[in-house]
């Protein structure tokens, strides 16, 4: 899904410089290839924003609303699993009817499936997918739809091939370090239990971002000041621990009241953080809401305020884009103010203390 409608599933990547002047013909010199010269591999390549086989890019297609909108289009042609099976099934059966055979050697196995591969395969229609970018107007931001890690490969390279430079993903030690000039590798690991050492506990700056968002929204009444205005911050479930160690790593509690269960309280006592939650940040009378992978920060379906008005469809665009604009500085300050916490090293063990009372008294 884009960014024109519906909940919106995003990485956020720093510009280390500007779009070259000549950006649009750049990535006009890197579009998709047509469809007839799909074969057996993969392709790909840019299109221009209003659809996948929006091939021509121009500035007219490259922009809308003053925003740089494109997509990296991928089409592949595939055999649905059950067809293949059915089709080979079928092959088999015939070709053990005709030898007398009573079974088939698995070279010929491997033949009759790449013969029905070769036949079928040209007759398949093109599946397509995207990467949907959008250029924020608001800071040097690039906001791209590649969640997964070989979605992430494949659109990084390919924006650096076409722009000569590479973006950098917002992930948290990036962020720390560009906003806060923090090298959150020296951090020193800070155990949130009080049953636990620090060094006894893995250091995942995100995940400790996360986990400290969750205690300020149930300790701190939910309201986190920063400049000129107040974030109230709610955590809601599903909720993914994570801890690097013996045992499972991983503990997923999903359905009633997973904030509140006796195995939440049990997961941090152990030493287990947040690594995956669902995040509602709340701004005057605007709320923002996504799922938040922390050791990424990965937003996932995130949900923006409702528009009062119906607005023409560049101008709810335009106002969308606002909102996510909105979201990330918002976002990023609520980080900076932790990373402010995190550095000052006598504050921060005093804060630890507090987070680890708020663990024990659960």
């Amino acid at each position: 899904m884009g960014f024109e409608s519906g909940t919106i599933s995003c990485r956020v990547f720093f510009m280390p410089r500007d779009l070259p002047e000549d950006a649009v013909d750049r990535f006009a010199a890197q579009a998709a290839p047509s469809l007839e010269s799909l074969r057996e591999e993969p392709i790909q390549g840019w299109v221009g924003g209003r659809h996948l086989l929006d091939r021509v890019i121009t500035p007219e297609n490259a922009y809308y609303a003053s925003h740089l909108r494109l997509s990296l289009m991928q089409a592949v042609r595939q055999i649905p699993p059950a067809l293949l099976k059915a089709e080979q099934t079928m092959e088999e059966l015939a070709h053990l009817q005709a030898t007398g055979m009573q079974f088939i050697r698995r070279k010929e196995r491997s033949e009759i499936k790449a013969a029905i591969i070769e036949r079928l395969l040209p007759q398949m229609p093109p599946q397509l997918k995207g990467i949907h970018v959008v250029q924020s107007a608001a800071q040097p931001l690039i906001y791209a739809s590649c969640i997964s890690e070989k979605q992430l490969d494949a659109f990084q390279i390919a924006f650096a091939r076409a722009m000569g430079f590479a973006l950098i993903p917002a992930m948290p030690a990036e962020t720390a370090l560009r906003r806060k000039q923090i090298d959150a590798e020296e951090l020193m690991p800070s155990s949130f239990s009080p049953d636990l050492e620090d060094r006894q506990v893995h250091h995942i700056v995100g995940e400790d971002f996360l986990t400290w968002l969750w205690y300020m929204s149930e300790a701190e009444q939910g309201a986190i000041a920063l400049e000129n205005e107040s974030v109230a911050v709610l955590i809601e479930g599903p909720l993914t621990f994570h801890m690097e160690g013996d045992g499972a790593h991983l503990a997923v509690l999903r359905k009633g009241a997973p904030l509140l269960s006796a195995e939440a309280k049990t997961a941090l006592l152990v030493g287990k953080k947040l690594k995956q939650a669902r995040l509602n940040l709340v701004s005057g009378e605007d709320t923002w809401s996504c799922t938040l992978d922390a050791d990424q920060f990965i937003f996932r379906g995130l949900k923006l305020p409702e528009s009062e008005e119906k607005l023409d469809p560049l101008s709810r665009f335009q106002e969308r884009i606002l909102r996510v604009d909105q979201f990330v500085d918002l976002f990023f300050r609520l980080y900076d103010e932790f990373l402010t916490r995190r550095s000052r090293e006598e504050e921060w063990k005093d804060e630890v203390q507090r987070i680890r009372k708020w663990v024990s008294d659960r």
